[in-house]
């Protein structure tokens, strides 16, 4: 358990032994308080002839303490036997048999190096994510205002030249493009192929083979329709180049450069269509040993010029083609970078940053605590009556390393397996006594057994506590009930157990914001809880009124209703419309 201030604790104590002292009559307190808190929400959400009515209870602020409660009697021994919290190698003996020691004395010091590196580690940590929060807290500097605003220029200047560019390249594929138009032009509807002078060459090719394979019509037809598809493309397109200025809008420029991409594609399926028809002549001759036209030659090796040229200005056209819309999506990335500067730091990652360093505190304190458990100390004023360990030997939590006579008395509680497992040396105690009314004094644990005592199949642990204050009315044997503040959290929000439900791992509340309305689901974050109070971290505001209970009438009784919803385990039913100030104590 971390360590709690004085002035901290002495709040807790108050009302701890006002649990402890006045239980019988808390009790009936709380009863009323409960009674009279549930009428009033009772009667403000319900008339007299309403079918459903509902118990209410605000959300307060208060202190909300948890402890675990045992009974037994004053010890007629003060002896206890100290065990560390850690395990380790010994590397220091402070004490020696017959010494008298003060409470926090150091006895035994472990070997602490990987508990120290822990804490330097969670240190480093800590400081990190700091660091991280301040420059998000911090308004930008005129440094990044800067570079992020020359950013923004530069990307606008890049997408005038992106524009500047694909006119370029549609200038210069348009210097290409009507030289491949007549030499395609030429290739397939001159008749420089028929010995006649009778047939276009597209035709010329097909009859020379078209009695060795039927494909040659295809291979034909295919060469005349990508033609004919590339000329109208073309046409189309140098109109609106020789239409369209260097200074013309950026939206003809770009519709320009996609025109302009598609043409020179058309015209390059038609030189391949092309270059196919006539390979295929020469193949389908070479296969039967006769000698093809010199001038078939000619045409490949001038739709070989055309290929590189068509695939040259198709790669220019498809680079500037992707650079204009990529370039104006970092535009806008860049605005809203920019945008973001200016604003600052986005609400929600402010919070998951400071909930970050609040994760890094707690594993700091967890750290340090875990450090200082390998540093054994005398858990209150005594003598030394047996050293049980030496330098070098290994201890762990269950070894008795010192055994120290107390000079005040101790007290003895029995513990069930639940319970122990929440109490830890040094946390604090209230003990009340009935043989003497009306005295309550505080104590701390001075010592938790390691192995349980089985009763018929109760298995239970004794607990030493040493009393803080000496009073000859406090006799050995007497009967004594003790409770262990095990945890306590000031001014947290908090609500009934009652009002907290659970559906499908989401825990919810149900509040109203005036008289005469329904209740509505309210999602909560919950965190400390003990028999009777809830802590609420975030959900709730102060002052918010809450459903506790719901009673439906029947036409013969008020018959009182759960509110739907699985509990939250380690949270119990009941409850009512008070709401316990300051919180309350488990069992």
């Amino acid at each position: 358990m971390k360590a709690m201030n004085t002035a901290v604790f002495q709040s807790i104590l108050r009302r701890t032994k006002r649990h402890v002292i006045g239980h019988k009559i808390a009790s009936g307190v709380v009863a009323v308080l409960l009674v009279t808190g549930g009428y009033f929400g009772y009667r403000s959400l319900a008339g007299d002839d309403g079918e459903i009515r509902y118990v209410l209870a605000a959300a307060e602020r208060g202190t909300l303490v948890v402890s675990v409660s045992g009974s037994g009697q004053v010890s007629s021994s003060n002896q206890v036997d100290v065990k560390p919290k850690a395990s380790g190698d010994i590397i220091a003996v402070a004490v020696e048999n017959g010494g008298e020691v003060r409470a926090g004395a150091l006895l035994l010091q472990l070997d602490a190096r990987n508990a120290q590196k822990a804490v330097r580690d969670a240190e480093t940590n800590l400081e990190s994510v700091r660091i991280a929060l301040r420059k998000l807290e911090q308004p930008a500097d005129t440094l990044s205002l800067l570079q992020a605003e020359n950013s923004l220029t530069q990307s606008r200047n890049d997408l005038a030249k992106a524009y500047e560019d694909g006119f370029n390249a549609v200038s210069d594929a348009f210097l290409d493009l009507p030289t491949i138009m007549t030499g395609l032009n030429d290739i397939l509807f001159s008749n420089t192929l028929s010995s006649t002078g009778g047939q276009w060459n597209i035709d010329a090719y097909m009859n020379a083979v078209l009695s060795y394979d039927e494909r040659a019509r295809q291979y034909r037809d295919d060469a005349l329709a990508k033609y004919q598809a590339a000329r109208a493309a073309y046409d189309k397109n140098f109109e609106r180049y020789k239409a369209t200025s260097r200074l013309a809008g950026e939206a003809q420029i770009e519709a320009l450069v996609d025109e302009t991409y598609a043409t020179t594609k058309a015209v390059a399926e038609a030189v391949k269509s092309t270059t196919n028809l006539i390979q295929f002549y020469k193949d389908r001759l070479a296969e039967r040993t006769l000698k093809p036209s010199a001038v078939a030659d000619t045409h490949l090796a001038s739709l070989g010029t055309y290929t590189g040229d068509a695939n040259a200005h198709l790669s220019g056209l498809l680079s500037i083609r992707d650079s204009i819309p990529s370039t104006k999506r970092a535009i806008a990335e860049r605005a809203e970078a920019l945008e973001d500067l200016k604003r600052g730091a986005d609400p929600l990652d402010l919070e998951s940053s400071r909930l970050t360093v609040k994760q890094r505190e707690n594993a700091l304190l967890d750290a340090r605590e875990n450090l200082a458990n390998y540093s054994v100390r005398a858990p209150f004023d005594g003598i030394v009556a047996k050293v049980n360990a030496k330098k070098g030997d290994s201890a762990s939590s269950g070894t008795a390393v010192v055994t120290l006579i107390a000079k005040q008395r101790l007290a003895e509680i029995a513990l069930n397996e639940v319970d122990v497992a929440k109490a830890k040396v040094g946390q604090k105690v209230t003990l009340t006594f009935d043989a003497v009314e009306g005295l309550s004094i505080t104590g701390e644990v001075a010592e938790i057994d390691a192995i349980g005592t089985v009763t018929q199949g109760v298995v239970t642990y004794t607990v030493k506590i040493a009393l803080d204050t000496q009073d000859e009315r406090i006799k050995p044997g007497m009967s004594v009930s003790a409770a262990i503040v095990t945890d306590a959290k000031q001014d947290v929000l908090m609500v009934p157990n009652s009002a907290v439900k659970q559906q499908n791992d989401t825990a919810y509340v149900e509040i109203t914001a005036s008289e005469n309305q329904t209740p509505q689901r309210q999602t909560v974050q919950v965190g400390l809880s003990n028999d009777t109070m809830t802590e609420i971290i975030s959900g709730l505001n102060e002052g918010d009124r809450i459903v506790t209970q719901t009673i439906t009438q029947t036409t013969t009784q008020n018959q009182p209703q759960q509110n739907t919803g699985i509990r939250i385990p380690g949270i119990t039913g009941g409850g009512g419309g008070g709401v316990r100030g300051g919180g309350g104590f488990g069992r």
